[in-house]
Formats: structure tokens, sequence, C-alpha cells
């Protein structure tokens, strides 16, 4: 069974005017957290069609209209592993490990 993980990104904005990048020159939609860039879930969806219909009423609301084409979909299929190995760490300034 296949499931539909919808985003939305609203795209941190620069202080000195210069134009904020939503999408590469491929057309697909980029985001950089340590940017200031928020990634937020809106929904999990049996169907892309369904997840297209929440796309169409989050336009409407506030914020979501602001960026009304970065709407993320992404389909996983339920039961599977999505990361198979492991990770490390990497403290920046002033964190810990």
């Amino acid at each position: 069974m296949e499931v539909f993980l919808l985003w939305h990104v609203r795209h941190a904005r620069w202080l000195d005017g210069r134009p904020t990048t939503h999408r590469d020159e491929a057309g697909e939609l980029v985001w950089d957290e340590e940017d200031g860039d928020d990634l937020k879930i809106l929904g999990v969806y049996s169907s892309e069609a369904r997840a297209e219909e929440r796309i169409q009423r989050a336009r409407k609301l506030p914020g979501f209209r602001d960026e009304p084409d970065c709407f993320y979909l992404d389909r996983y299929s339920l039961d599977e592993d999505q990361w198979n190995d492991g990770f490390v760490s990497i403290a920046g300034d002033g964190q810990a490990d």
C-alpha cells in the first residue's frame, strides 16, 4: 500500500532584498532549513487525488496562499524502511554532539 505525504515550504526572505529561490533550474522545489526555510507536513493521504484536493484548500489559507507553488508531494510504501544506514552528528559552533 502506498501513501502520499504532503509538505509545504515557507521560504525565508533575505534581509538584503535578494530574491528568494523557490525552485531550481529543473523546476524542482528547493529549501534549506539552515537558511531559515520552514518545512511543514500538511498530512498523509491515501491517494494523490486526495492530496491534490488538500493543496487546493490550503492555497486559500493565510501563509500558504503567499507561496501557492511550494507544496511537495512524496509517495511512500507502508512497512518499508526509508533510512537503511546509520548517521553521524557534526556539532556546530557552541553545540554539543
